[in-house]
């Protein structure tokens, strides 16, 4: 592990040394700060804190926020629970999928992208819903998904122009 990242690792874990209570919480700062779960940093955890590596990686593929691939720079879920569902989701999916090139899980070549899909957000009066980089857009359609993921590229490409 190179010497940033194990600083970075340090400053996560800082006073959580044999507190197995907090792995969750150190998880979700860990992919907090990767944008995913990467081996060598969880095996510091299961060290730092005490916890069998066994039992680190139990919990982070339970959970389904935690990913241990590295994900996108943009991360959009779609909702595909039963409301959603009825309400044209899967047509959304279609969309963005075709649009990107990618299938559910996956992330764009040029990494700008994961898409994953989901069996509920919670906002069933408001579907379909996607969620992109943790903003929620409601009563959505595959022309404004469209539009909006067009608008997060061209945002992207201005920033590397820069």
């Amino acid at each position: 592990m190179a010497a940033t990242d194990l600083k970075k690792v340090n400053r996560i874990l800082e006073n959580r040394e044999g507190t197995s209570g907090e792995l969750i919480e150190a998880l979700q700062d860990v992919q907090e700060s990767y944008n995913y779960l990467p081996e060598e940093v969880l095996r510091t955890v299961s060290e730092r804190l005490e916890v069998p590596l066994i039992e680190v990686f139990r919990v982070a593929n339970f959970y389904k926020s935690f990913t241990l691939k590295p994900r996108g720079k943009h991360l959009l879920t779609i909702c595909m629970g039963t409301a959603c569902h009825v309400r044209g989701a899967p047509k959304l999916a279609d969309e963005v999928l075709g649009q990107l090139g990618v299938k559910p899980g996956e992330t764009t070549e040029d990494g700008q992208f994961t898409v994953e899909t989901v069996n509920c957000l919670g906002a069933c009066a408001l579907g379909p819903v996607v969620v992109l980089d943790k903003e929620y857009y409601d009563h959505m359609t595959p022309g404004k998904l469209r539009a909006i993921v067009q608008k997060v590229r061209k945002k992207s490409r201005e920033k590397v122009k820069v």
